[in-house]
């Protein structure tokens, strides 16, 4: 909100075009700023996770997925009557979650600390995998409104994006991941780097992740994703850099730059019908926003909670159908879509040719995204104040904290004794090669 009161329509005080920073500079923000953080997911995730708990994962990235991308493109295909692989572009755009969203809440804060840890840790695999997922689903609809024959567009579909962008991108994510793991290691056995070094080292492996994606044409977020989880599959960074807190500092610096951005660059003037869109108004804007919010997530996950193990009630069911924010992902994928549909690479142009063929759909696709990013975000945003302030009523007077929203207790409906026990035993589990070492040096 402070970014929307500064930014051009406020008092002007931060104007990102003015100041030259047009849709190129965006999509590279975008891309770095969640590049970044799917890395960030992929260290912080427990050792081991996947192959503990693949099963949920593999449900949140399947049946909940898809059905989320068929809800909204249903929702966009009915209210701004478009065509259908249309519908299904922009749809894909608003599929994944968002992970530096997610990060926002499910970072360590005190209302964080009431969620329990597998549900926290589901949601984090489920941003940093679906991100780099949600391109399948981007570049099946691109195929077909561009290649308009179908056989075609899903031989390129299959070979292009499913086997080397998202299967080779993960496995080359994982490979730099595990490479770059030993050799920190060598060094620091060695005492060859020192622990200031350690935030460095972080911050160019994720760099240099999202580098060779964009180099050799892969999933840039499978890629960083990938590298994130083959870096810390041991738990020896995480172990050793937990005193530093080097996750928090960065999901701090992720979350403010990409929610200041955000602010400036709404592009206020596109929600409202112009030639190009007549369907896009306010009215249907918001509507299309409550549609997605209420059915993109909650239905099918309730549906699934029967298979999914690492939701255990209904409460949890609802917490994490509800919980799955649109943001930065959102805004690169619908640019990445804008530059394939102008030209067919991966640069959007700062203005659309007017004489395009696909004009319509061009000029369609940010006011949408934008719009529900926004809305998103105000919403998930709030809603941690909202459960808290509706947790602090419903106690009775003598057992609620001395401030409104104050408890720290556990949210009520979620179990978190065997949840806890787990984590308990996991971090311990990660600890032992650090320790061990530790106590080695002592003696």
């Amino acid at each position: 909100m402070d970014s929307i009161f500064f930014g051009p329509k406020g008092i002007d005080a931060l104007d990102p075009i003015e100041w030259g920073l047009l849709d190129d500079f965006t999509q590279e923000i975008t891309r770095i700023i969640a590049g970044l953080q799917v890395f960030v997911v992929g260290l912080e995730l427990p050792k081991h996770y996947f192959s503990r708990h693949y099963g949920s994962v593999l449900y949140m990235l399947g049946p909940v997925m898809f059905t989320g991308w068929v809800v909204c493109a249903m929702f966009i295909w009915l209210l701004l009557k478009t065509d259908i692989p249309t519908a299904l572009m922009i749809a894909a755009c608003l599929t994944p979650t968002d992970p530096v969203l997610a990060a926002s809440v499910l970072s360590n804060s005190q209302f964080s600390g009431r969620v329990p840890k597998r549900i926290k840790h589901l949601i984090s695999a489920e941003s940093g995998c679906n991100d780099g997922v949600s391109f399948p689903f981007l570049y099946i609809a691109l195929s077909v409104i561009i290649k308009k024959k179908v056989g075609m567009a899903l031989k390129d579909w299959m070979l292009e994006t499913i086997l080397w962008q998202c299967l080779v991108g993960t496995l080359v994510g994982v490979t730099i991941g595990l490479f770059f793991n030993r050799a920190l290691r060598f060094s620091d056995d060695r005492k060859l780097i020192g622990p200031s070094s350690f935030l460095v080292f972080y911050l160019l492996l994720a760099i240099l992740s999202l580098g060779v994606g964009s180099t050799l044409g892969l999933d840039d977020y499978l890629v960083a994703f990938g590298a994130g989880v083959g870096f810390a599959h041991d738990g020896w960074f995480s172990a050793r850099t937990r005193a530093n807190h080097l996750n928090n500092v960065l999901d701090l610096l992720l979350n403010s730059t990409f929610f200041v951005f955000l602010g400036t660059t709404i592009p206020w003037e596109t929600y409202t019908p112009r030639f190009v869109t007549p369907e896009v108004t306010p009215g249907r804007l918001i509507l299309l926003l409550i549609c997605i919010l209420l059915f993109r997530r909650i239905p099918i996950v309730f549906a699934c909670q029967r298979f999914i193990r690492d939701i255990r009630t209904t409460k949890e069911a609802l917490f994490t159908g509800h919980f799955g924010p649109m943001g930065v992902a959102a805004l690169f994928l619908a640019l990445e879509a804008r530059a394939q549909l102008e030209h067919s690479s991966t640069v959007p142009d700062p203005t659309p040719d007017p004489g395009s063929e696909y004009i319509n759909r061009i000029e369609l696709i940010w006011p949408v995204v934008t719009f529900v990013v926004f809305g998103s975000t105000l919403f998930h945003g709030l809603s941690v104040a909202v459960i808290s302030i509706w947790a602090h009523f419903r106690r009775h007077g003598e057992h609620r904290a001395e401030v409104i929203g104050g408890e720290t207790e556990p949210l009520h409906g979620m179990q978190h004794i065997d949840s806890e026990g787990e984590e308990t035993q996991s971090e311990s589990d990660e600890d032992d090669g650090w320790s061990e070492r530790q106590h080695r040096v002592a003696i």
